[in-house]
């Protein structure tokens, strides 16, 4: 089951949902993450965002309160033909850029035409990659981690320019369609969630 995304101001609503569903948790920190088992076997590990480890309490609250995020920090989102980056300070975004450039798509032509189409497009894509590394490179300077989604070879790609070397991708990838703004701002609120396994017992028999 993939992670559940839970903004901190909705972490009491969802364990009092889980608990009356499941029983009251048994709760331990374990592994960087707070650990709720119900009496019926179903449990859930919540995690702080930005890859961050929990080593407080076995309290909820506790948890909620150490899930802040950086003053400074980025996201960087990349698939072929498209980028969206912010830059983010205290939790708002201060400056962006959300940019499209054609890529063109798969041929089912063969031999040499296929050839020179695939150099064309490997072109494009190299372009459009240099294309978002050279404002990733201005929208990010200074910053050191960053939330990423989009296409991971795309990201990679950008992210291997000397000027991003100091940048780090944490927390959950976000699998986001065609990057635009809609898009890049609703990944600069799930970053800032907590990160939630969650396992129901009842329907894994």
């Amino acid at each position: 089951m993939p992670d559940v995304l839970v903004p901190v101001a909705r972490w009491s609503r969802w364990l009092t949902n889980f608990e009356a569903s499941h029983g009251t948790a048994m709760l331990v920190v374990d592994g960087g993450a707070l650990r709720g088992t119900a009496p019926d076997g179903s449990w859930f590990a919540a995690r702080l965002p930005f890859s961050r480890s929990y080593d407080g309490l076995p309290d909820p609250t506790a948890l909620a309160d150490a899930a802040t995020a950086p003053d400074l920090w980025g996201a960087l989102l990349v698939r072929k033909g498209g980028f969206a980056i912010a830059r983010v300070v205290g939790g708002a975004v201060v400056d962006s850029k959300v940019g499209q450039r054609h890529v063109q798509g798969r041929t089912k032509a063969g031999g040499q035409s296929q050839q020179r189409f695939a150099r064309r497009r490997g072109n494009q894509a190299r372009e459009a990659y240099a294309a978002a590394a050279d404002h990733a490179a201005r929208i990010l300077s200074g910053v050191a981690l960053v939330a990423a989604g989009g296409d991971r070879a795309a990201v990679t790609e950008v992210l291997a320019d000397p000027r991003l070397a100091s940048v780090s991708v944490v927390g959950p990838w976000f699998a986001v369609p065609d990057p635009r703004r809609a898009v890049l701002d609703r990944v600069v609120g799930d970053a800032q969630a907590l990160v939630v396994e969650v396992e129901n017992a009842q329907a894994s028999q």
